[in-house]
């Protein structure tokens, strides 16, 4: 009994962070990772630019700007990153809490990486810039979240599946059953 009481618990917390994040909404990511994204972007355009930082400006040296805007930092990714971990039971907290860091830090880095590639193809005045971004940013993003979080269940050995395992778990245990 006092487990299932525990596992009830556990639940009940997970959602109540979910809740809190929800408050805020999607800006508490957005404050959280623009300036991680910024300042990386702003010296690794710097292989192929000379560049200046201006708030979220990246001027490069022909002139052309890169605007890193609230889509750029992709908080809606790390949103849903956060709410498959919080979902998911029979995770411990320190695993819970190694795996929403690492799942942060590998999705910063793919988005550092493709806002200075798609740098690089502006600078370049290349005449593929609309298309690539608009398939990095809607198609392979997406994968990658995905992607990230299946590799994340299989790394970390967890067999939970979100919301889903809770709910089986609240059903199975409530006293509709009885």
């Amino acid at each position: 009994m006092k487990n299932k009481k525990g596992d009830a618990l556990n639940i009940l917390y997970r959602y109540i962070i979910l809740l809190l994040i929800a408050i805020p909404g999607i800006s508490i990511f957005y404050f959280l990772f623009t300036s991680l994204t910024i300042y990386p972007v702003y010296y690794l355009v710097q292989i192929y630019s000379k560049a200046t930082l201006y708030g979220n400006l990246i001027t490069l040296s022909n002139n052309i700007s890169l605007e890193i805007v609230g889509a750029c930092v992709a908080g809606s990714a790390y949103l849903l990153l956060t709410i498959l971990n919080l979902s998911t039971s029979n995770i411990k907290l320190k695993k819970r809490i190694l795996m929403l860091l690492s799942s942060y830090f590998i999705f910063l880095i793919f988005n550092i990486i493709r806002i200075v590639f798609l740098g690089y193809l502006v600078f370049i005045g290349s005449a593929y810039f609309d298309i690539v971004h608009s398939v990095l940013w809607y198609g392979i993003s997406t994968i990658f979240v995905v992607a990230l979080w299946f590799a994340q269940i299989h790394y970390f050995k967890v067999n939970s599946i979100p919301i889903y395992s809770d709910i089986k778990f609240l059903y199975k245990n409530s006293t509709l059953l009885k």
